[in-house]
């Protein structure tokens, strides 16, 4: 019953030595069982004491980052296993994160460097190799006066070899002669490049363009890139200035191709053996980078997990204030009762591992307002626990819906679910699921496998009930099966199935357990199911509320409040089985006595008729003067719930201050209370229509509810009854009329259908919506009885609770 209160809180404070105060946080912080109060919450981050630390942790977290990336860029995994560095200090670290940083950005700037001149050697060396093939066939073929004007096109023909082939300019031949300018583009846009050299030359250009035969490295993304070499031939030095900016705004590349070809094969031979060169360099860098890389990754994990810890002692330490001497820093928070020995213990150890010649005070406070919400929850409660959370967080000390949440959410859920082969699905889901529990864990999971993980243990828990419910409803994939014995029904004569007849008779003792097979098939089967489970939900919600109700009691109790229990208690009780309390007694009665009793007939004329004669109705003596009884209850328990508390409370706010006041008479100054301004103030601040009004409230809501709620307990009943028929349907219609042919693959067919039909309607949509439907009866039929829900959940500095997400 741990679960049943929230643990018991106590407000600390800390007065502890500057000295010692870092290794105190992080003690405290590895024991994760104090949550601080905010004593600097009017200043802003940049106002705050710590706040270089925590600037130098996220410069830090952002080189770690940086490194991450890299190694991931470079297709390195971390190390699984990483190495355990000794005690190192934090400055250590930064700089020798800021001296791998230097190293790997110069890596990376001349390895950039390196692959740009690579790209623009093998981009000339492709020009070359295609130019060449339009301008060679030309001069082989040509006549003197091709030849002539080639001459004098390149006028010039000393070729100056310089350090850099690429820095040459295009050489200007005679202003009025016939150019060509040779160059590189991506293939995407080749065509757009011709258009816009057509309309900007008038069409006065030849334009020649083959595809590159290697692909060639985009630096910035990594990526292959597919290029096409070019060759525009035009006329004029005005053409070649506007082709020149269409090259520029297209990002096409020019380069150089004399016209001699012995110049080309000198040229080709020079590019390829500094290609040839820069791919050695190029490798060499990468391997170095690498080893730099792996060196990195051997540590990262380590790194990373310590600035984050670092940063978020000092985010913490941010949360403390100095005192009047600037020598100590006071902290408070809130620690559960249990954990003060521990965390004595853990500052007393800061204190004597920081070699501080004053100890760490810690002693408790008495607090104004309400502590935080402690659940200690395992692997098994925790789900539930989150469920009960998504509603809303317990009230301090309130009682806690997730101990029966952990049976009746399950159980419900199964009720709506039931059959056993289906529950057989998902139990071996479940299995999966916990066997794989250590591995899965330390995995990043999606959004939807996690969620699914998160709740395996309630996945297995409605598994087991629903084929507790499967084995009720006797439904195996909507398929009856003796398994308990023979049936207690047989047919009375040969025309059984025939319309006209009696049907089955009974024969024998009832089927042991669960509904018996014979039901399944004949004409009665939807009436008697509908009948059943329609009784069974109405049973199942009344006691639910009830049991909620009465948790409202032990509140209540807990919290010593006798006017909760008798002006809100008992009116409830009372008036919820007064009239839905009965009706569950009436149910039980007739399935007793196997009476043909109309309950709804017998409901209504409650209201209508109380004093009529029940005739056939009455299933026991003495029900007509029980239901005048009960309804006569149930009207005085409406006014009971709603007038005598506000006023009871207005009587006693009154006397209590009036008490109070009068006391004040025959104290001396030196003994005067200091509460008494407050207590006048609460007492103009009450006011006894806002109270009544929220009672009336809460007494109405509680009276329609009673109806609602129970109303929409009959969910358990449709659904269950849609689940049923949906699972008859695909095995009538599909599986079994597929199986009436004989074919194979209409057989296969029909087959898969089902299985697909199975998995993802009647095990993935209705699993879903079952669940949901039973989320809704503990969020509002049952918790709204006894529930709060406006507490808030004991967050502790805990260094286990960071993620990679606060980098």
């Amino acid at each position: 019953m741990d679960l049943m209160r929230s643990e018991k809180m106590t407000l600390v404070q800390l007065i502890i030595p500057v000295e010692s105060a870092h290794r105190a946080i992080s003690y405290l912080g590895e024991l994760g069982l104090l949550q601080f109060r905010d004593l600097n919450s009017e200043k802003s981050p940049f106002q705050r004491t710590f706040v270089n630390q925590v600037k130098r942790c996220g410069e830090m977290s952002r080189k770690l980052r940086f490194f991450k990336d890299q190694i991931s860029k470079a297709g390195l995994l971390s190390s699984v296993h990483p190495v355990v560095e000794p005690d190192l200090e934090l400055e250590e670290l930064e700089i020798q994160l800021a001296e791998h940083e230097h190293e790997l950005i110069e890596m990376n700037a001349n390895s950039e460097k390196l692959r740009q001149t690579y790209n623009e050697l093998l981009e000339f060396k492709l020009v070359l190799q295609k130019a060449c093939g339009f301008l060679l066939p030309s001069s082989n073929l040509a006549g003197a006066e091709e030849r002539e004007l080639r001459e004098n096109v390149f006028s010039n023909d000393d070729y100056v070899e310089t350090s850099s082939l690429l820095e040459q300019e295009m050489r200007p031949s005679d202003q009025s002669g016939l150019r060509f300018m040779s160059g590189i583009i991506c293939k995407s846009k080749a065509l757009r490049f011709e258009r816009m050299l057509f309309r900007a030359t008038r069409g006065n250009m030849l334009f020649n363009q083959a595809p590159a035969d290697e692909e060639i490295m985009d630096p910035l993304t990594g990526e292959m890139v597919e290029k096409t070499v070019f060759v525009v031939h035009f006329s004029g030095e005005q053409a070649r200035t506007k082709i020149l900016k269409i090259c520029e705004a297209f990002g096409a590349k020019c380069y150089p191709v004399p016209d001699d070809i012995s110049k080309q094969r000198q040229i080709t031979r020079e590019v390829s053996s500094h290609l040839s060169d820069l791919e050695t360099t190029l490798d060499t860098g990468i391997r170095h980078r690498n080893k730099a890389l792996t060196s990195i990754g051997y540590h990262l994990t380590q790194w990373m997990s310590m600035v984050r810890r670092e940063k978020a002692v000092y985010d913490t330490l941010n949360m403390l204030n100095f005192d009047v001497t600037k020598k100590c820093l006071v902290g408070e928070g809130w620690c559960p009762i249990f954990a003060k020995a521990q965390m004595q213990e853990a500052l007393q150890r800061a204190t004597f591992d920081s070699n501080s010649q004053v100890g760490i005070i810690f002693h408790v406070m008495d607090a104004v307002e309400s502590p935080p919400t402690y659940f200690r929850t395992n692997h098994f409660t925790n789900a539930y626990q989150e469920i009960v959370d998504a509603y809303g967080v317990a009230r301090y000390q309130e009682a806690n819906p997730a101990v029966y949440t952990v049976i009746t959410f399950p159980f419900l859920f199964a009720v709506m679910f039931g059959d056993w082969g289906h529950g057989i699905c998902l139990l071996l889901g479940a299995l999966v699921l916990i066997a794989r529990e250590s591995r899965l864990s330390t995995q990043k999971l999606g959004s939807f496998m996690e969620m699914l993980f998160g709740g395996r243990y309630v996945l297995l828990l409605m598994s087991l009930f629903s084929i507790y419910c499967g084995l009720i409803y006797n439904e195996f994939f909507s398929v009856p099966f003796h398994i308990f014995g023979g049936s207690a029904y047989k047919c009375r004569d040969a025309t059984c199935s025939d319309a006209q007849t009696a049907g089955l008779i009974k024969f024998r003792d009832p089927y042991p357990f669960g509904v018996d097979p014979s039901w399944r098939g004949s004409r009665s089967e939807l009436p008697f199911l509908n009948s059943l489970k329609m009784k069974m939900s109405i049973l199942l919600g009344v006691t639910q509320m009830n049991l909620g109700i009465i948790l409202s009691y032990f509140n209540a109790r807990f919290f010593r409040s006798s006017l909760d229990i008798r002006y809100q208690f008992v009116p409830q009780m009372i008036f919820l089985n007064s009239l839905f309390g009965y009706l569950s007694l009436l149910i039980i009665i007739k399935w007793c006595t196997g009476s043909q009793a109309d309950l709804y007939h017998v409901m209504i004329y409650m209201f209508l008729s109380p004093t009529d004669d029940l005739g056939d109705n009455e299933l026991f003596w003495g029900q007509r003067a029980l239901q005048i009884v009960l309804l006569l209850l149930a009207l005085v328990a409406v006014p009971w719930m709603l007038f005598p508390k506000p006023f009871i409370l207005k009587k006693l706010h009154s006397e209590r201050f009036q008490g109070r006041t009068y006391g004040l008479l025959g104290t001396s100054e030196f003994d005067l209370d200091p509460e008494p301004d407050s207590a006048r103030q609460h007492h103009e601040e009450f006011n006894f229509s806002e109270v009544f009004v929220h009672q009336m409230i809460h007494s109405i809501e509680f009276v329609l509810g009673a109806v609602s709620n129970t109303a929409s307990y009959l969910r358990l009943w449709a659904l269950s009854l849609a689940h049923s028929e949906l699972s008859t349907v695909f095995y009538e219609k599909v599986l079994l009329l597929a199986w009436g042919y004989d074919s194979f693959i209409i057989r296969l067919i029909g087959l898969a259908v089902f299985a697909f039909a199975t998995a993802f309607i009647l095990l993935m949509m209705e699993t879903l919506s079952a669940f949901l439907h039973a989320l809704r009866l503990h969020w509002v039929e049952f918790q709204n009885k006894f529930y709060h829900g406006d507490g808030y959940k004991f967050k502790p500095f805990s260094f286990a609770m960071i993620t990679d997400e606060d980098d």
